[in-house]
Formats: C-alpha cells, structure tokens, sequence
C-alpha cells in the first residue's frame, strides 16, 4: 500500500475528503494502527490535510479546491446547508455569512480548520428535510431550498424566545414574497411558525 495508489483509488471512488474507516473498508487487510501510522506520515510531508479528528482531503498531487459546501456536509452528517449560507446564496439576505451554517440532527458543534469556521444547529428528525443536492464539477452537496432556509433561519432566530426583526435582518421583501408560500407553510407547522406575524412585519 502506498501513497499513489491509494490516491487513485480515493479519486477513482471521488473520496476527495476521507476517514479512516474509509481506508479500512478499501484495505480491509491492513490494521488499523498500521494506517494511522500511514495518515500520520502522509499529513507530516504534507500529502493529505486534516479537517477534523479523523477526517482528512486529498492535497497530494495538487490541493483540490474543494468547495466549502461540500466540506460541510462530511465535516459532520447527516447535515445540509442552510441559514445564513444559504439565505445568502438565494440573495435572501444580503451578507456572505462569514461561517458556513448548516442543520443536523445531531447535537450542535462547530469546527475550524483552514477552510475556515462550520457551524451545525440541532433539528429534530422530523425538521430534517426541504433540502436539495447541488452539484459543483465533480462535488455533490446537501443544499436547503430558499424556504426551508428562511423557515430553519426564522426558527433559531426565535429559538428560546428571542425577538426577530425582519427589518433589522434586512430581508430582501421581494425575493422573500416570490418564494412558494405552500412550502414555506408546510416547513413553518414543523417548527409550529406562525408565518403571519412574519408577513406582517416584513
């Protein structure tokens, strides 16, 4: 087993970004001290990048450009991209959040590494939906449509009680009202949003 033939096959089967399970389930035969000692030597001359505790990305040939969507979706799944990343890419609202923000059904974490910060918040099973695959070249992510989006943002942004303005949010009214108001309503009763108070506010 070595570098260039595992890189082959990591790209081959498109693990761009890997664990050591997954080498383990290629290499089946090899011990699993005996491949962390391998990663260890790989990310020391550079040949492979950590992200998180036992998640790495290809750099060996060439450092991938990896989008910071998809690194978010492995970071920490199940999960999708939505909120502020997401209202932002919809031109709902109109900063780039400056983390990558997404919902998971398990608990809430962030991680940091060189791409940057990935936040994940908590949804219930039952919320854990609205979401779309887009893809990018050859990379495949986990996006929320723009209601499931507004719906995730009104819900943590009025989570414990906490006061929300759409004003002061500075929600794009248009884009907002061109949204299919069906879904919007179906994804608010998962969160038991009242979306006419928010209508009326904006």
């Amino acid at each position: 087993m070595n570098l260039k033939d595992t890189y082959k096959l990591l790209e081959r089967n498109k693990y761009y970004i890997f664990s050591l399970q997954d080498l383990l389930s290629f290499y089946p035969d090899q011990k699993r001290p005996a491949l962390k000692k391998l990663l260890y030597s790989w990310k020391k001359n550079g040949s492979i990048s950590y992200l998180k505790k036992g998640l790495y990305e290809l750099t060996y040939p060439d450092d991938f450009v990896i989008p910071d969507m998809h690194i978010a979706n492995k970071l920490y799944s199940p999960s999708y991209v939505s909120l502020e990343t997401a209202l932002s890419k919809f031109g709902i609202i109109p900063e780039v959040s400056m983390a990558v923000t997404s919902v998971t059904t398990k608990p809430t974490r962030k991680f940091k590494n060189k791409h940057g910060l990935f936040i994940y918040h908590s949804v219930r099973p039952k919320a854990f939906c609205g979401y779309y695959v887009e893809r990018q070249g050859i990379f495949e992510m986990l996006i929320a449509e723009p209601e499931k989006a507004l719906v995730d943002y009104l819900y943590f942004k009025t989570y414990r009680s906490q006061k929300f303005d759409p004003q002061q949010e500075r929600l794009d009214k248009d884009r907002v009202f061109g949204l299919n108001k069906k879904k919007l309503k179906e994804y608010a009763q998962l969160y038991g949003i009242n979306l006419k108070e928010f209508y009326a506010r904006l």
